[in-house]
This record gives C-alpha cells, sequence and structure tokens, in this order.
C-alpha cells in the first residue's frame, strides 16, 4: 500500500494511537499489519455504532429484567399454590388417620361392653374415608411415589374397615367371649400401628414437599428484589458509560490523526531498509539449506526423498541401515528397481503390488500415517516390519516438488505389544476364573471350572487337581478334565505316590516344569506319556505357607508352555489354593450356622412351651372351678346304694362313670400342660392298672370321632379291637394313659381321609431273657408317612394338619410314655398307613394290693363346717355333698363374709370345727381368711381348695395358717381323708 494512501487512511479512520511508539510498530512488518486490523475495527466501532450497541443492550437488559421477573412472579404464585395443596394432603392424612383412630376406639368399646353407642365413629369412618382416600388419591397424582404409598395403603384400610364391619356382625349375632375380642382386637392393633406408620411416613414426605416449597418461595422472592437492583445498577452504569464513551471517542480522534501523521513519514523510511534484509536473507537460506542436510543425517527414523517420476533422490543414514543399503548411490534409482531388492506385504501376509508401495501412494497425491507393513529383503533374508508416513512436498502456490517419506522399524515394538497382549489376555482369563470360583463354595465345583477353562482358554490337552492325603506320602486325583477323563486311568479317586522329582519339588512349594517328559522314568510322567503328553506343568497348591496339593497342566507337544503361561498357571494354583480354602471355611461356617439354628429353633421352642405353660396355669384356676360340681355331684352319685329301686341304672351308672373319667381326664391335661415348663412333678403315685379295659374305653370315648363325625361325609372307618387274654398290669396314671391313646387314635383317625381299618391291640412280649413289655398298637392303613416327617413328627408344634393341628399330640405322647418308663416306636409307609407301638414294662406280680386301713373306711361323726367361696355354684355343690355326709355346713360368698361369719359363730359358742376356703377371691383371699381364723382361734384346721392346689403342692408354696390344701376339682375321697385327718376330736353337730 501506499504510503498516501496509507495516511489518508488514518485520516478517516478515527484511532486512538496516543499510547503506542509508533517507531517500534513499522520495525516489522506484522507489527505494520496489525495496526492496520486496529484501524479497521476502529472504523467499524463509530460513535454512533457504540452508542447503538450501548442502547441495545439496555433494552436486552430490560427485557431480560422483565422475563426474569415474570418468571419470578409466576413461580411465586405456583408455590403458594403449592403450598396450599401439602396443606391439604396433610389435613386430608390427618383426617384419615383420626377416623381409623374413632373407628378402632368405637369397635373396641362395642366389642368390650356391647353398647350401640360406641358404633357411631366406626359408621362414619366407613362412610367418610373412601371419600376422603378419592380425594387424596387425586390431590396427589402429580407426586409418583406419594400415589404409590397410598395406593398400596389404601387396600389395607378398607381391609381392616371391612374386617371391623364383619367383627360388628359376629358381635351382633352373638359373642363368643371376651379372650376371643381381645385376640381379635390386638391383631387388628397391629394392623392398625401398621396404618399409623405409613401414614405418618407419607406426611413427613408432604412435610418435606412443603419445607422445599417454602424455600423456593423465598428463593424466588429474593431472585424478584436482586433482580430491580440489578436493573437499578445497569441503568446507572449504562449512562455513565454513554456519556464516557462520547467524551474519550473525540478525544482519541484527535490524538490518532496526529499519530498517523508520524506513521507515514516512518513507512518509507522501513521500504528501504526491507529491500536490503532481502538480499541478506538469500545467503541466509543457503545455509539453512545445510543445517537442514545434516539433520535429516542425524534422525533416527529413516527419510526417503524421491521426485515426481520417481527416482529417489536421497536416503539418509537411518534409511540405508534399515534396508541393508551400504551408501547412497545404491538406492538413488527408479521406485521399481526396488522389487528386486524387497518384498513388501501386509499384516495378513499378503504380497503388495508395485502401486500399492508406500512411495508409489505418496506420488498420487496420499497422505500416509503410520501404515505398518512387513518387509522382506530377497538377497539377505531378513524380514522386518516397517511404519510409513509421508506426504508430497509443495511450493508457496500449492505444486508438488518432492515426495518425502519417512521410516521407522516397529519390530521390536510389535513383538513387545504381541508380548503384552497375551499376557493381558492371561490376566483377564485368571480375573475370569477368579471371579467365578470366588462366587462358588464346592470344591468339586471349583475345580471343575478351573480345569474347563485350562482346556478352552489356554489350551492344555490335558489337567487335573491333585489333593494330597493326610498320610502325605501319596495324593489323591479329586477332579480329571473331560477331554481325557473317559479314555484316562487317571480317575478321580485315584491315588499317586509321591516321587522324588516333579511331584516331590511341586509339595515342596515350586513350580515345576519339564518340557519333555518322554525320558522321565517317575510313574506319573510316564502314564501321562502313555495318554500321548509330552509337556508338563506342576503349580503347587499352597495356602497360608501349607502346600496341600497340586494343579496339574499337560500339551502333547514338547517344549510347548510359554514362561507367561508357567507364570500364569502359578498364579492360577494360589487363586484356587486360596478359593478351596475358602470353601473350606464356608462349609465349616454353615456347619457352625446350621449348629445355631438348630439351637435357635430348641430354645424357641422351649420358650414357646414355658409361655404355654404359664398361659395354661392361669387358666387352671377356672376350668378347675368349673369341673368341681361336675365331679363332685357325679362321685355322689356313683357311690349312692340306697335301696333297690332307687339306685342307678346300669346304663346310667355307664354314663355317669364316663363323664367322672373325662373330668379326670380334663383334669390331668390341665395339670400337665404346666410340665413343659416346669419339672415333672414325681410325688404322683403310680397306681397298678391293666391297659386292656382302658383301650376299650378310649375306643368307647372317641367314638363321635371315628363314627359319627366321618358318618356325616360317607366314610366309614371300622375300629377292631385285638386284646391279649391275661395281659399283665403295668404302673402308671390311668389319665395320662388314657389321653396319651386317645391322641393317638384321633391321629390315627385324621391320617385316614378316605375311611379305613382302626386296630387297636394289645399283647405281651415273651420274658425269657429279659424283663417281660405290655405292647399297645394303635394301626391305621392310611396316609402314612414319609422319612422326614417320621424324623420331626415328635418334635413339639410341628404338625400336618395346618391350623387344624396344634403339633402337642404325639408330643405329649412321648411325654407320657416316658414318664412311665416306656417306650414308642413308629413304623410308617405313605400310601399304606401308620403303626404307633407304646411298649411299658410288665408289673411284676404280687400277693395283692394292701387293703386300705380301717380308719379311712369308717365314715367321719358330723360336724360343723364354714365353706368360704365366691363361686355359687361351686358353694352350693359343696354345701350339697357334705350335708349328705350328715355335715352341717355353713355356706358364705367372699373372704370378707367369711371373716365376719367366722368371728359371728365364735361369739355364739359355737365355732366351726374346720374352715374350708378358696384361694383367690376378690377384696379378701384365702391366705387373709386363714391368717384371721389362726388370730382368733389357732385351734381351729382351715382347708385351702384351690385351682392352684397341685402346683402350691409342688413347688412347696403352701400360706402360712393352711393346715391342708385340696386341688379343685376335689374328689369326694381326698376330701373326706382331709377332714378326717384334721377332725380328731370327736364331737357331733348339734
Amino acid at each position: 500500500m501506499p504510503y498516501k494512501q496509507c495516511a489518508d487512511n488514518a485520516r478517516t479512520f478515527p484511532v486512538c494511537l496516543t499510547t503506542l511508539d509508533c517507531k517500534k510498530i513499522f520495525q516489522t512488518p506484522k507489527m505494520f499489519d496489525i495496526t492496520r486490523v486496529l484501524m479497521m475495527l476502529a472504523a467499524f466501532f463509530t460513535l454512533e455504532r457504540q452508542l447503538a450497541t450501548g442502547f441495545l443492550l439496555v433494552a436486552i437488559a430490560l427485557s431480560s429484567a422483565f422475563v426474569v421477573s415474570t418468571h419470578n412472579t409466576r413461580q411465586l404464585i405456583t408455590t403458594t399454590q403449592l403450598e396450599a395443596h401439602s396443606r391439604e394432603v396433610m389435613q386430608s392424612l390427618e383426617a384419615v388417620l383420626a377416623l381409623m383412630v374413632d373407628s378402632e376406639t368405637g369397635v373396641r368399646g362395642y366389642l368390650l361392653t356391647g353398647k350401640a353407642s360406641y358404633l357411631g365413629p366406626d359408621d362414619r369412618a366407613r362412610d367418610q374415608i373412601p371419600q376422603l382416600l378419592l380425594h387424596l388419591q387425586s390431590l396427589i397424582a402429580d407426586n409418583p411415589r406419594q400415589s404409590e404409598q397410598l395406593r398400596i395403603l389404601s387396600p389395607d384400610i378398607l381391609s381392616l374397615l371391612t374386617q371391623r364391619s364383619e367383627l360388628m356382625a359376629q358381635a351382633k349375632r352373638g359373642r363368643p367371649g371376651m379372650t376371643r375380642w381381645i385376640r381379635i382386637l390386638d391383631a387388628n392393633k397391629a394392623r392398625m400401628d401398621h396404618i399409623r406408620l405409613e401414614i405418618a411416613r407419607m406426611q413427613q414426605e408432604e412435610s418435606r414437599l412443603l419445607k422445599l416449597r417454602q424455600d423456593a418461595f423465598l428463593l424466588y422472592n429474593q431472585r424478584a428484589d436482586l433482580t430491580l437492583n440489578l436493573l437499578r445498577a445497569l441503568m446507572l452504569v449504562v449512562l455513565l458509560g454513554a456519556y464516557l464513551i462520547s467524551h474519550r471517542h473525540l478525544a482519541r480522534r484527535r490524538a490518532a490523526e496526529q499519530a498517523t501523521r508520524q506513521l507515514n513519514a516512518q513507512l518509507e523510511t522501513r521500504v528501504q531498509e526491507r529491500t536490503a534484509a532481502l538480499a541478506s536473507s538469500n545467503v541466509a537460506l543457503r545455509d539453512s539449506e545445510a543445517r537442514l542436510q545434516t539433520t535429516l543425517e542425524s534422525l533416527s527414523e529413516g527419510v526417503v526423498v524421491s521426485d515426481l517420476a520417481g527416482h529417489v533422490l536421497h536416503f539418509n543414514r537411518a534409511a540405508l541401515a534399515m534396508h541393508g543399503l551400504a551408501s547412497l548411490e545404491e538406492c538413488q534409482r527408479q521406485l521399481p528397481e526396488f522389487m528386486a531388492l524387497f518384498e513388501l506385504s501386509s499384516q495378513e501376509n499378503t504380497p503388495l503390488p508395485l502401486e500399492h508401495w508406500p512411495l508409489a501412494r505418496i506420488l498420487r497425491g496420499e497422505t500416509l500415517q503410520h501404515w505398518e507393513i512387513k518387509v522382506r529383503h530377497r538377497v539377505q533374508e531378513w524380514q522386518r516390519q516397517f511404519s510409513y508416513s509421508g506426504a508430497l512436498a509443495r511450493d508457496p502456490e500449492g505444486q508438488p516438488l518432492l515426495a518425502v517419506v519417512t521410516v521407522s522399524d516397529v519390530t521390536e515394538r510389535k513383538l513387545a505389544e504381541s508380548r503384552a497382549r497375551q499376557q493381558l489376555e492371561y490376566l483377564n482369563l485368571l480375573d475370569t476364573i477368579t471371579r467365578l470360583i470366588g462366587e462358588r463354595f464346592d470344591l468339586q465345583s471349583i475345580f471343575q471350572l478351573v480345569i474347563r477353562s485350562l482346556e478352552d482358554h489356554l489350551p492344555v490337552d490335558f489337567g487335573c487337581v491333585l489333593l494330597q492325603e493326610p498320610s502325605r506320602q501319596t495324593l489323591r486325583v479329586a477332579h480329571v478334565g473331560m477331554k481325557w477323563a473317559a479314555s484316562s486311568n487317571l480317575a478321580e479317586g485315584t491315588l499317586i505316590d509321591v516321587d522324588h522329582n516333579g511331584l516331590g519339588q511341586c509339595l515342596a512349594g515350586q513350580l515345576v516344569y519339564e518340557p519333555d517328559i518322554r525320558t522321565s522314568r517317575f510313574p506319573f510322567p510316564t502314564q501321562l506319556v502313555r495318554h500321548g503328553m509330552q509337556a508338563l506343568v506342576l503349580a503347587p497348591l499352597r495356602a497360608e505357607s501349607q502346600v496341600f496339593g497340586a494343579l496339574v497342566a499337560a500339551k502333547t507337544e514338547a517344549r510347548s508352555f510359554s514362561s507367561i503361561e508357567c507364570e500364569f498357571l502359578r498364579q492360577l494354583s494360589e487363586h484356587v489354593a486360596l478359593a478351596a480354602r475358602q470353601a473350606e471355611l464356608h462349609q465349616a461356617l454353615q456347619q457352625a450356622y446350621d449348629e445355631l439354628r438348630d439351637t435357635q429353633q430348641v430354645v424357641m421352642q422351649q420358650e414357646r412351651l414355658r409361655a404355654l405353660g404359664e398361659m395354661a396355669s392361669g387358666i387352671a384356676h377356672d376350668i378347675n372351678n368349673a369341673l368341681s360340681p361336675v365331679l363332685l355331684y357325679t362321685e355322689s352319685l356313683l357311690e349312692d346304694e340306697g335301696p333297690a329301686e332307687t339306685r342307678l341304672l346300669p346304663k346310667t351308672r355307664r354314663y355317669l362313670e364316663t363323664i367322672q373319667r373325662a373330668v379326670e381326664d380334663v383334669t390331668l391335661t390341665v395339670s400337665r400342660l404346666r410340665e413343659f415348663y416346669r419339672p415333672h412333678d414325681h410325688q404322683v403315685e403310680l397306681a397298678s392298672l391293666n391297659l386292656n379295659p382302658l383301650v376299650a374305653q378310649v375306643l368307647d370315648l372317641t367314638r363321635a370321632r371315628w363314627r359319627d363325625m366321618p358318618q356325616e361325609h360317607g366314610i366309614l372307618i371300622q375300629p377292631v379291637l385285638d386284646l391279649a387274654q391275661d395281659l399283665p398290669d403295668i404302673l402308671g396314671i390311668e389319665g395320662e394313659l388314657r389321653e396319651a391313646l386317645t391322641n393317638l387314635v384321633l391321629n390315627a383317625v385324621d391320617a385316614m381321609p378316605q375311611g379305613g381299618v382302626l386296630t387297636l391291640r394289645s399283647r405281651q412280649t415273651p420274658g425269657a431273657g429279659s424283663p417281660s413289655q405290655v405292647i399297645i398298637e394303635v394301626v391305621d392303613d392310611g396316609i402314612g408317612m414319609d422319612d422326614a416327617t417320621q424324623q420331626r413328627c415328635l418334635q413339639p408344634f410341628f404338625t400336618t394338619k395346618g391350623e387344624r393341628g396344634t403339633g402337642l399330640g404325639l408330643a405329649m405322647v412321648f411325654g407320657t410314655v416316658q414318664r412311665h418308663g416306656g417306650d414308642l416306636e413308629i413304623e410308617s409307609t405313605p400310601g399304606a398307613g401308620t403303626t404307633v407301638r407304646l411298649l411299658f414294662p410288665a408289673q411284676r406280680s404280687s400277693g395283692g394290693r394292701p387293703a386300705p386301713p380301717e380308719s379311712e373306711t369308717q365314715p367321719l361323726s358330723p360336724r360343723r363346717i364354714l365353706l368360704v367361696d365366691d363361686d355359687p355354684v361351686l358353694l352350693k355343690s359343696l354345701r350339697d355333698i357334705l350335708e349328705a355326709d350328715g355335715h352341717r355346713v355353713t355356706a358364705v360368698s367372699g373372704g370378707e363374709e367369711g371373716q365376719r361369719t367366722f368371728r359371728e359363730m365364735l361369739a355364739t359358742g359355737q365355732p366351726p370345727d374346720v374352715v374350708i376356703t378358696d384361694l383367690g377371691m376378690p377384696q379378701v383371699d384365702g391366705r387373709a381368711v386363714a391368717a384371721a381364723v389362726k388370730a382368733s382361734s389357732p385351734t381351729t384346721p382351715v382347708i385351702l381348695l384351690t385351682g392352684w392346689g397341685r402346683r402350691l403342692i409342688t413347688e412347696n408354696d403352701i400360706p402360712p395358717h393352711v393346715d391342708h390344701v385340696l386341688a379343685k376339682p376335689p374328689k369326694l375321697q381326698s376330701l373326706r381323708a382331709a377332714l378326717r385327718q384334721l377332725c380328731t376330736s370327736p364331737r357331733a353337730a348339734p
């Protein structure tokens, strides 16, 4: 550009150059070009455009502020609505929970009191809760998590309401009993607690959302304030900036005009200097070519230069060495001439034609980047891998001048990559095998996986695992690979002697590699040679510095194991040893866990038995109270030996005897339930019994189960009695044995759902060499039991009857038999029936039972007796029985009235000869009554008649001031014996 034109441009384009050193700017051409660019930019951004740009930025800022403000306002409105929505959801949840609680309270109140006034909350809950749930579902429809929780919770709430409705319906039809209602209400309470917990979780979730929305409201409010403040600040900045720009622009324009005149003067001087510098640059260019030649010769990579006709011009020193050439003259020839010296091929060993050689491709205009090919020298017979790169060298106008090719020898690098790739593959294989065997805890499975992986991926032709025997002189084949398992005689379990070469060194902890085992004289390698093996590797299996086996791998080719493969087998053996030891530890841990679980089951069963016994002890008092009148009246009727016309009919006597036996059995059952958590009462006396009548009685007692109930469904069960004659007696408790046989009969009936034959058999084993035994068998031809059921059938609470069974029948039978010194045997076959056999030691013959003392058979003279009890039925039955014996009985209800009556009888001079009192009574119990009697009359005997009598006697917990304890229900003989024992002085009742 001429100097005059530059000066005109400097005047036209106002550029502030006052702060620049103009002489320095024009010392180089580059700085001159930069100045021109700055002048053009300054010309473009005129004052008008700068002001327009400023106002455009203001408009954009105002629009952005408006958009942000509008967005913040909308978000504030939305957040406010969401807060109200969350509060409404929480109110709805509280309403549902409140209705459920009111419903539960109403149901409890109605079930416990029977008052219909409690039904109002439950009716409101059933009317309002479905609507509230629908409304709540619509409120949280935008919250998938809350909707899912409500979807799961709604059926539970509605199901609980439905169940409560059914309970109400049952309660209106009839009230079965307070105990059952309490149990049902406790079960409903657990479900109600679950519903309360889920509603609390939903309320927590809504509270969390409400907190987030409140925080968002504050955030958007702060953003709105910040936006307004930024807008105000921006307006002030824009106004101040407009003023400063206008003022500075005018000053720059005046300074730029003055600087431009100075620059034009210096520009002319610079042009003259550049002309002189051009001449000196030609000299420097020649020096640069010489340095370039030196650099090419010193490069480690080969460089080949060719003209466009394919004639090689230059090979640097490295290129000559790579291609096996001695001088530059040997390589200065045409490209086709090199085909006589070299053969080029691809990585797949496919020969390359001349047109695909690197130099030929570059001459066609292609650019190569690290193209790797194989090169073989035809004369010197060597082959290496080269990497070629290159392109055409062009002049400044873009015209090609020369072809330049760079060559690198990558033979060693490719070999290293191959070894690294092979190592990586083995590492991946090792990682895969390690991960798979780490997931297994069975030794055989681990060995099978390792050997199969070696056969598939290494690969090996033979593989096995040897484990050292305890004698440490032999090895046992633990696993053999699939390839040779069928044809080799090295089967699993084969024993191999430890030699002093390969196996001995391996067990010493060394990796043994035999490249060729055909010359070996040791038995194990010789055996492998017979099956075609030639190379062998033995890797020790070592865990915690102890070798316990070896991993064997063999191939059919000699020297076929590489060093990488040997190292891989060594590492693999360490992992296999660790996995094997882990499997052993897991098996030991599993065994310990099984033992712990069995122990826990035993503890849990004992705890359940203890709880059952405590519950039975709690209800024994009420059961014994209810049975007392039945037993007393039954015994009284059976003792009636009046005139013939008033005596009982044989049928009536038989019925009364059955009632008496049933009551005694119930009494013994209640008392035996406590044996699940307390030791057996060894003070119970065993009596001499004949089991034949007992078996007949059991068959008669269970008639309803084996005849009446099955006949309702058209099922016939045929009973068969096979009782041996002259069966010897045994020592036992009649009630316990009757109940045990009853349980066996009931189990046999349940085992014949389609009917069958029920056989009750008694027999005696001969006593030639051992004491004779009495055997009772209960046989059915029903469904039978498998081995697993037979092993567990005697365990408490194990049952195959589902909800109908308690699992206590056979357990109680087994306990009864053991207490009688007997044994129990079970023979059963699925589909063929079951035989349960009870074996009791026969009683040795004696001279007969001793007759009771005469004093126990003589009637007691009439006495004055004070009866104290809070049960009017029992009080009346005792009074009737004692008055029938001629005694004068004063019966009072409750301990407080008993104390008052005793003091009145003392005051009148007619104190009672004996006081019979109950233990558990409201306000004043039997202990207080006994203490009051002894305080007023120490010689008056006190008899404690209570449902806890057996427990008090067994545990020696008889209260003070009590002379004798009788258990309910009392027997007439026991009651008369106690009166006879305590009332020794003959005194008639007035």
